[in-house]
C-alpha cells in the first residue's frame, strides 16, 4: 500500500526523493540479479536457436545416410499420355510398350420408371466375383433406391436422372456406376432378393427393355515387345501398372498403338543436390555460431574504444559442438579427403561445396562417391545428434541448466521484492515519525514562546 504522507510539511525535506535514493542503493543487489536474468535469457535464446539449427542438420544428415538415400532415378516417357515414376528400388533401364486399353468403370442405366414396382423395395446387386448384396430401400421412391445403393458396400454409385413423364407421373432412370475401374468392378442389378437371384426368378434390370450399359468395366492393358513374337500383355484394374520394372510405376491415360519408350536413368543431379543440401545445412550452423561469437570493436559516446563480445564468445560447449561437426564433415574417409568430392574447408574456417567436382567424381566412381557422401552424412548425423538430442544433447543440457538458473534467479528477485518493500515501509515510517516529532517540538516551541511572552508582559505590568 502506498504512503499517504505529504513530503516535508514540517521539516521541508523531500522525503520521497530521499527514500527513493536510499532504496536505489538498497536495490543494487536485485538490479544485478535482474541484469543477470537478462544476460541469461539472451544466452538461452541463442542456445535454443542453435539447438534448432543443429537438430535440423542431424535430421537431414540421418536421411542422407540411409542406404537408399542415393538410389535416385529419373523416369521419362516418349509419350505425354504415359507417365513414369521410379522409386529407390529401381535400376537404370529402358522398355518399349504399347497401350492397348485403359481402365474403365461400368456405367449402366435402368429403364424409366416412376417408382420401384415392389413394396418393400428389395433388390440385389451381384458383383463380378458373384457376391450378392441384398438391399431394401426406405420406400419405393427412386431417390430412396439411389440412397440405399450409395450407402451400401456394393461398390456401386447411383444417381436419379429425370426421364420425362407418364401421364402426370414423373419418370426417372437410375444411372449406376462402379466405384472403381477395372473388370472386377462389373456388376448386375436384379429386382428381388438374393434367394430369388440364386433361384433364377429375379429380373435383371440392366438387360430389361429400355435399360442399357453405356460403358463396360474393363482393365487397362499394355503390350510389351509388340510384334516380336515374344509379346506379353500386362493388365491392371487401374490405369497404373505397379513395378512394371523393379521400382517403376507406369500410368496410362490413352490408348497408344505405337510403342512408347520408357527410360530409367540414374539421377546424378539429385544425388548432387543431396550433397549440396548437406553442406548448406552445415553452413547454416557454422554461420550462426560465427555470428554469435563475433567480437566487435567500437567507441562510446565520449570516443573511448569499446569491445563487445558475442553471446557465444569463449563458450566451451559451442566450441566443442563446432569442432565435432566440422571434423565429422571434413575428416578423411578411408584415407581420402572429402575435398575430392567437392566438400572442402574454406580459408575462413567455413565449408563449401563444388558441384562440378562432385559430379565429376560421381561419373568416375559412382559407388565410391556415394559411399563417401553417406559416410560423411552418417558422421555428421552422429555429431549433430550428440549435441541436439532432446534428452542427452550437450546443447540441450546447457539450456536445461540455464533455465534452472533463471528459475533460481527469479526466486531471488521475488525474495528481494519482499525485502525491499519491507525496507521502504520502514523508511516511510521513520520519516513520518520524524515529521511528527518535529511537529511536536514546533508546538512545544510555540507554547514556550507564548509563555515567555506572557511572563514578560506580567513583569512589566507589576513594575
Amino acid at each position: 500500500m502506498g504512503s499517504l504522507a505529504i513530503d516535508g510539511l514540517i521539516s521541508g525535506l523531500n522525503t520521497t526523493d530521499l527514500i527513493n535514493q536510499l532504496m536505489s542503493v538498497e536495490a543494487q543487489p536485485q538490479t544485478l540479479l535482474k541484469n543477470k536474468v537478462s544476460t541469461t535469457q539472451t544466452l538461452v535464446s541463442a542456445f535454443q536457436s542453435l539447438n534448432t539449427s543443429v537438430a535440423s542438420l542431424a535430421s537431414y544428415a540421418k536421411a542422407t545416410a540411409l542406404p537408399t538415400a542415393t538410389n535416385l532415378f529419373t523416369a521419362t516417357s516418349s509419350a505425354s499420355t504415359v507417365s513414369v515414376t521410379a522409386g529407390t528400388s529401381a535400376a537404370p533401364g529402358q522398355l518399349d510398350l504399347s497401350v492397348t486399353s485403359v481402365a474403365k468403370t461400368q456405367v449402366s442405366v435402368t429403364a424409366a420408371m416412376s417408382q420401384w414396382p415392389d413394396s418393400p423395395a428389395t433388390f440385389t446387386i451381384v458383383k463380378a466375383d458373384g457376391t450378392k448384396v441384398e438391399l431394401t430401400a426406405a420406400s419405393t421412391s427412386m431417390s430412396d433406391i439411389a440412397d440405399a445403393i450409395n450407402s451400401s458396400s456394393a461398390g456401386v454409385k447411383a444417381s436419379r436422372v429425370a426421364a420425362g413423364t407418364s401421364g402426370t407421373d414423373p419418370l426417372y432412370r437410375l444411372q449406376l456406376s462402379s466405384a472403381a475401374t477395372g473388370a472386377a468392378g462389373a456388376f448386375q442389378v436384379f429386382r428381388g432378393t438374393a434367394a430369388d437371384v440364386t433361384g433364377g426368378t429375379a429380373t435383371n434390370l440392366l438387360t430389361a427393355t429400355g435399360a442399357a450399359t453405356v460403358q463396360s468395366a474393363s482393365d487397362a492393358s499394355v503390350t510389351l515387345w509388340a510384334g516380336t513374337g515374344a509379346e506379353q500383355v500386362i493388365t491392371s484394374a487401374t490405369n497404373t501398372f505397379t513395378d512394371i520394372l523393379p521400382g517403376v510405376n507406369v500410368t496410362v491415360s490413352k490408348v497408344e498403338a505405337s510403342p512408347v519408350s520408357v527410360t530409367i536413368a540414374k539421377d546424378t543431379a539429385g544425388v548432387s543436390k543431396l550433397a549440396e543440401n548437406l553442406v548448406a545445412n552445415l553452413t547454416s550452423v557454422f554461420n550462426f555460431i560465427g555470428s554469435k561469437s563475433t567480437v566487435t570493436q567500437g567507441t562510446d559516446a565520449s570516443g573511448s574504444p569499446t569491445t563487445s563480445a558475442g553471446v557465444f564468445t569463449g563458450n566451451s560447449t559451442v566450441r566443442d559442438v563446432n569442432e565435432r561437426i566440422m571434423s565429422a564433415a571434413t575428416a578423411p574417409v578411408n584415407g581420402k579427403s572429402p575435398s575430392e568430392i567437392g566438400i572442402s574447408i574454406t580459408k575462413d574456417g567455413g565449408i563449401t561445396y563444388d558441384s562440378a567436382k562432385f559430379t565429376a567424381a560421381l561419373a568416375t566412381d559412382p559407388a565410391g562417391t556415394q559411399a563417401m557422401l553417406q559416410t560423411i552424412a552418417d558422421r555428421v548425423a552422429t555429431a549433430a545428434d550428440s549435441a541436439s538430442n532432446q534428452y542427452t544433447g550437450s546443447i540441450t543440457q546447457v539450456i536445461t541448466g540455464q533455465q534452472s538458473s533463471l528459475k533460481s534467479l527469479g526466486d531471488q528477485i521475488d525474495s528481494w521484492d519482499v525485502r525491499l518493500a519491507s525496507q521502504r515501509a520502514g523508511l516511510e515510517r521513520t520519516y513520518s515519525a520524524l515529521e511528527v516529532s518535529l511537529s511536536n517540538l514546533q508546538a512545544q516551541s510555540s507554547w514556550l514562546t507564548s509563555q515567555l511572552a506572557g511572563l514578560s508582559s506580567s513583569t512589566g505590568s507589576t513594575s
